[in-house]
């Protein structure tokens, strides 16, 4: 009885734990008859039956499991060529987070888990085998060939009982695979054909020259914070604030929307997209795009004569993918010398980042103009401890937030409570918009031009259901040329995005900020 529930159970189990139901217990999946019929082949023919049929539903039903965490975390389902990296990185995330052997142990009790499924799946067809044996074959036979016409006739009929749901998922998985390795075939094909490789950069930007440019990316900046009640009652008045400080310090805003290229994660994959101009939607375009000589909206700033800089206090390994960008300068998690005790994964305060940033690069009186790709990681999960907003005079080597980063909740306890975990993730974007504020009125100038946007939806867990990838996007700068450049994107004024704010593409931000900004330089054809 146990091995035919494992077995009915891997038949028509969704792969979404929100759709799991208990009606799904009166299927009729085909797939209950196939493999028996299968299984009543004897002799060494038999034998390799049961052992390919045992490797079909254990592989059928980890990729039903990782399925599910890929729609809890990603809104989608588990691509298996595209998502294998996801195992080496979650283990560096699980080693931020719980420790280096925390993790190993994590890790062990996966693969643990999938040699037991792999093990559950042959004694469980192993001992149905045994079963159908023990019947005169004949009345098996015609038995199981009976249900079969059962089965079909119901299928015929419209049925949505008549399920095929493991055959259809296993096969939707295989051509997802196959059509992945063609797709990105096609891409490394494309990826280094663009009309501004030869550009010279004396052409570039000419409606910025002398201005610092900060393109910011904030984590988890999505939509869902404008559109849910949860999150909405607090988070429109806060940008409606932001709009009003910065107005009242001679700054001006434009807000519109990015369907982004990742839901939940992946961060890098946006980045890649907005800065390449090309749809990075998993990790095989992106290693890609690494390799090719597609000029990023950085590399494209530095020929036109821009210090160009990567802030990225996340990342704490080798970068060698920075290369790539063009940066002048990376300042990672190392480079930045944050002293003071990590915010669990936030590896320091966003305030902590901009202001070091300011001290070394903008503070310097005799400089060239810098534009800089900079991270902020503060409304990064786990959303705990949140950072407050101090005087930027007393920020020194970062132990001055020690006493923040040891307050609040633990991490267990903010996850084992899902209406502290969300608010606790509003919490933290309120913390970035008031750090962001707050370092545009205390350094900006004239010369100073930023476009803010989030890299992504946080995860369908926090996302309360939104499924659009949709995040939030401003330019803010006190110089009024710069906004009229502007006024062909229509987008809202100010800092909180109207409910019909234009929605572009994120791979459409380097092509727009270089037709807006780089006067007297033929439009593409086929700009957007």
């Amino acid at each position: 009885m146990l091995a035919i529930w494992f077995l009915f159970t891997v038949f028509v189990v969704p792969n979404r734990v929100d759709w799991i139901q208990w009606w799904y217990l009166f299927y009729f999946p085909v797939e209950a008859v196939i493999f028996p019929l299968l299984l009543m082949v004897r002799g060494r023919a038999g034998a390799w039956i049961l052992s390919l049929s045992s490797i079909v539903i254990a592989a059928g039903l980890i990729f039903r499991i990782a399925d599910m965490a890929a729609h809890m975390i990603f809104a989608r389902a588990f691509n298996p060529v595209l998502d294998a990296y996801l195992l080496s990185n979650g283990f560096h995330l699980l080693g931020s987070s719980i420790g280096y052997i925390g993790a190993v142990l994590a890790s062990a009790l996966m693969v643990l888990a999938v040699l037991l499924i792999f093990v559950a799946s042959w004694l469980s067809l192993a001992r149905v085998r045994a079963v159908l044996r023990a019947v005169p074959r004949r009345w098996m036979l015609g038995s199981l060939v009976a249900v079969l016409g059962l089965w079909f006739v119901m299928s015929v009929a419209g049925s949505a009982k008549a399920s095929r749901y493991f055959h259809d998922q296993l096969v939707s998985h295989v051509r997802t695979g196959i059509n992945s390795m063609l797709e990105l075939r096609a891409f490394r094909d494309i990826v280094n054909d663009d009309v501004y490789t030869s550009v010279p950069g004396d052409q570039l930007f000419g409606a910025l020259q002398g201005k610092d440019v900060l393109v910011i990316f904030v984590e988890s900046y999505g939509r869902v914070l404008l559109d849910r009640p949860r999150y909405a009652p607090t988070i429109r008045p806060l940008l409606e604030g932001a709009t009003n400080r910065l107005s009242a310090q001679g700054y001006a805003s434009s807000s519109a929307f990015l369907a982004s290229s990742t839901i939940g994660g992946l961060s890098w994959l946006a980045h890649g997209t907005a800065m390449s101009g090309l749809w990075i939607d998993s990790q095989l375009r992106y290693d890609a795009l690494m390799m090719s000589q597609r000029p990023t909206l950085i590399s494209l700033f530095r020929r036109a004569g821009w210090r160009t800089l990567g802030v990225m206090p996340a990342i704490t390994l080798a970068w060698p993918e920075g290369q790539y960008f063009g940066y002048d300068h990376i300042y990672d998690a190392a480079a930045l010398e944050y002293q003071g005790l990590p915010f669990n994964y936030v590896t320091m305060p966003d305030q902590f980042t901009l202001a070091r940033f300011q001290q070394r690069e903008r503070d310097p009186v005799d400089r060239q103009p810098v534009m800089a790709e900079l991270a902020l990681i503060s409304s990064h999960a786990p959303w705990t401890p949140i950072p407050d907003v101090i005087d930027w005079n007393l920020i020194a080597n970062g132990t001055e937030f020690n006493e923040q980063a040891q307050r609040g909740p633990r991490t267990d306890q903010v996850w084992q409570d899902l209406d502290l975990l969300k608010s606790q993730y509003r919490d933290s974007v309120e913390y970035v918009v008031n750090t962001l504020v707050s370092y545009i009125t205390q350094f900006g100038d004239d010369n100073l031009v930023l476009l803010i946007l989030g890299d992504h939806q946080p995860m369908p867990l926090i996302a309360e259901g939104a499924s659009a990838p949709d995040v939030m996007v401003h330019i803010v700068s006190s110089d009024p040329a710069i906004m009229r450049a502007v006024d062909a994107w229509q987008w809202t004024p100010g800092m909180l995005p109207a409910d019909d704010a234009p929605v572009w593409r994120m791979d459409s931000v380097r092509d727009r900020f270089i037709e807006t900004f780089s006067p007297g330089m033929p439009v593409r054809p086929d700009a957007r």
